[in-house]
């Protein structure tokens, strides 16, 4: 996903500070511990190393160098103490923490208590608001079946056995699946979990379960599966997404603000040329002929084609050529 110049800043505001406490690094495991890929983190030196206080005189500039694979940053002291929480962010933090402690399926309980005491404790009597504040993740009562279902199921580890509702498709299907974790996102909660059908981890939503049995199978998920991140999107791709490019015309642009975007080129007639990920291309189909024209297919052809013959077969049901 395309990131913004804030996302960067923020990033680079931490990296600094992180790096001159860890000189020497090795530069694979600096990338993994930021959580970027090393081609990235060696953009973000290159950064670094162009940046600095007024004058842009080679003495005011951050030092940066990466020869042999050991990370080195000086020159950097106005910004080498760590980022200080405001009062606002701490009790935003605690809050948050102790809606997370609560959350169903989530690990390492013991290490959000401990983490939060250290922060109320810093906090001290600002700290001490964040108890005037209640957050409810609300849950309907068939959701709260399936969560319980789905919290001994991973207590054990247990597969679990399930028939999911799939809008796009309108179609239901049933699939075994080994649970990892439970998420809410955007205002709904989602089982994620190692799908057998799809060999993939995948995401369903508790709502759109019709029905969900724990079996009596061991449900470790595959030592390579991983959870997707979670983002601000309840939206994860993956590497067996469909790979799409459309052109997009001034009108229709807002689908890049409203859609995860692989990359975005934006040009000066207003239009766009976008990519994106879709596990299943029957939404794209949809979202093209809903632009009526404002969008066009580049890739993958045959995509292009289905759209094509599918508004060709509305047409000609109307009469319309």
């Amino acid at each position: 996903m395309a990131e913004t110049a804030t996302q960067r800043l923020g990033r680079l505001l931490t990296m600094v500070p992180w790096l001159m406490n860890r000189q020497g690094i090795d530069i694979a495991e600096a990338a993994r511990e930021l959580g970027v890929s090393q081609e990235q983190f060696v953009e973000d030196l290159q950064l670094l190393f162009v940046c600095g206080t007024p004058g842009h005189y080679p003495g005011d500039l951050i030092e940066a160098s990466w020869e042999g694979g050991r990370v080195h940053v000086g020159n950097a002291d106005e910004i080498a103490r760590p980022l200080r929480l405001g009062r606002d962010e701490a009790l935003a933090l605690i809050v948050a923490l102790r809606a997370l402690a609560a959350t169903p399926g989530v690990g390492a309980k013991d290490a959000i208590d401990r983490a939060l005491a250290k922060l109320e404790d810093a906090a001290g009597a600002e700290g001490r608001r964040a108890a005037q504040v209640s957050v409810s993740l609300e849950v309907g009562e068939v959701e709260q079946q399936r969560l319980e279902q789905i919290r001994e199921a991973l207590a054990g580890p247990r597969r679990l056995h399930l028939r999911h509702y799939n809008p796009t498709r309108d179609e239901t299907t049933e699939r075994d699946v080994d649970p990892m974790r439970v998420v809410s996102l955007e205002g709904r909660w989602y089982l994620e979990g190692w799908c057998h059908r799809a060999v993939d981890v995948r995401r369903f939503r508790l709502d759109r379960i019709e029905e969900l049995t724990v079996l009596d199978v061991d449900g470790t998920p595959p030592p390579g599966a991983r959870p997707r991140d979670t983002g601000a999107s309840a939206f994860g791709a993956s590497p067996g997404d469909v790979l799409v490019e459309l052109e997009l015309a001034p009108s229709a642009t807002w689908v890049s603000e409203n859609f995860p975007m692989e990359s975005v080129e934006r040009r000066e007639d207003g239009s766009q040329r976008v990519t994106l990920r879709a596990a299943d291309p029957t939404w794209v189909r949809r979202l093209v002929w809903r632009l009526g024209g404002g969008a066009t297919v580049v890739s993958p052809p045959e995509l292009a084609e289905e759209i094509r013959s599918g508004a060709a077969r509305a047409l000609q049901a109307y009469g319309v050529h």
